[in-house]
């Protein structure tokens, strides 16, 4: 079946848009009339001889991204759909109209395509690696292949839900404080740069020297004032000077080897990074995914380059027949609790458990710092303001006192 997007008329005579699947257009057409709506226009999306998009729907490309959230609303559907015995086509079938994203529709749709053409699951998933991860793919091939296919499927979607939940958790923690930053940033440029020359003018005839204060703070006006667009020109630069040098393996290894090192910021990395890490280990293992398979899948998703190069090398020793804890004790890496934890899961018979248990325990341990470190910063940003507006205050009364006390 081939994809086309339509614009039509409903019962009502309302324009209406959206996306379906069929043999060609006129059985498309005839699909839309049979379920009350008036076709206007119709145009393939997707042409299954080329796999290309039609070039006519273009100019909608930037828009078609898939959110993560859309992924993982249609991994627990999909889950659902198998548990209640719907085959695996049937099943993506029924989800093709039940998404709201059109680009999630299409993909779902070729996804479809490629399995009735004999493909696994799992090769289909993998022709869109930009929207399903490496881990994704590997365990609904594991899946796949034990047969367990609505087990992987719903821990996939506990394993994206728990990573939203945290990122969400992060940003709304961040937002205030970020929010007070930038108001409390803008707000001085514009009483330094804007308001402060229109006030400081009165002393513009005086003949006797002015405050230190106030020579400081008419020189950064002056500075602010015309001189503005070099600023912004710096911070810019250096936005894209920074993603330069990220994009480069020497530069990338330097900048996380830097957040690694800082006091606060160092500590939280390495919490998320090793949560990530035995969350989405302990679920690789869970679901068949040999050892040394699995860690060179979860060597790309820990996001710093120097706990990757730890996780790579002690790969290189379990390969050899060491075991995880004792390979990552030797890097000093991993925090030490989290070898510990992961050495008492080998023992134990329950690695994949021990594991589950660190993610919880770092992820936990993340939000509460993050939690008291927005607690200080509110007040601090706070106190910053108050010391600025407080020296440009003090820098405009002090010469006005002076004149008073020359007039008397």
């Amino acid at each position: 079946m081939a994809v086309f997007e339509y614009k039509a008329l409903d019962a009502k005579g309302k324009t209406i848009t959206g996306i379906t699947d069929s043999e060609s257009a006129p059985a498309a057409r005839q699909k839309l009339r049979t379920s009350g709506i008036f076709p206007v226009d119709i145009k393939e999306a997707y042409d299954r001889t080329t796999g290309k998009e039609s070039e006519g729907l273009s100019f909608s490309r930037p828009f078609r991204r898939v959110r993560q959230s859309e992924i993982t609303m249609m991994t627990r559907q999909l889950s659902t759909l198998i548990g209640a015995g719907f085959p695996l086509v049937s099943a993506i079938y029924t989800l093709v109209p039940q998404s709201e994203s059109q680009a999630l529709k299409k993909i779902l749709s070729k996804i479809k395509d490629s399995i009735e053409e004999g493909k696994s699951f799992a090769s289909a998933l993998s022709i869109y690696p930009d929207i399903f991860s490496p881990i994704y793919i590997n365990m609904i091939r594991a899946g796949e292949s034990s047969g367990s296919l609505e087990i992987v499927l719903d821990r996939l979607a506990d394993i994206t839900e728990k990573q939203q939940s945290m990122n969400n958790k992060i940003k709304s923690i961040m937002a205030y404080p970020t929010i007070m930053a930038v108001l409390g940033t803008t707000v001085l440029f514009f009483l330094i740069a804007v308001i402060v020359p229109r006030l400081t003018t009165i002393f513009a005839d005086v003949n006797q020297a002015l405050p230190l204060t106030t020579r400081i703070l008419i020189e950064i006006s002056d500075i602010l004032k015309s001189s503005w667009w070099l600023f912004l020109f710096l911070i810019a630069g250096g936005v894209i000077l920074f993603r330069y040098v990220k994009k480069t393996a020497k530069g990338r290894h330097t900048i996380d080897k830097i957040f690694l090192a800082l006091p606060l910021v160092g500590p939280l990395v390495k919490k998320l990074a090793v949560a990530r890490f035995a969350r989405t280990l302990g679920s690789l293992l869970e679901n068949g995914v040999a050892m040394l398979s699995a860690l060179d899948i979860v060597k790309n998703i820990v996001g710093n380059v120097i706990i990757a190069d730890s996780v790579e090398s002690s790969a290189r020793e379990v390969e050899k027949g060491y075991g995880l804890g004792k390979a990552l004790e030797a890097d000093k890496v991993f925090p030490y609790l989290s070898v510990q934890m992961i050495q008492v899961g080998e023992q134990s018979g329950e690695l994949e458990a021990m594991l589950s248990k660190i993610a919880d325990v770092f992820e936990n341990e993340v939000e509460s710092t993050m939690v008291g470190l927005t607690s200080l910063l509110e007040p601090l940003i706070i106190l910053i303001m108050g010391i600025v507006v407080g020296f440009v205050v003090l820098s405009i009364v002090q010469p006005i006192m002076e004149m008073n006390q020359l007039v008397r």
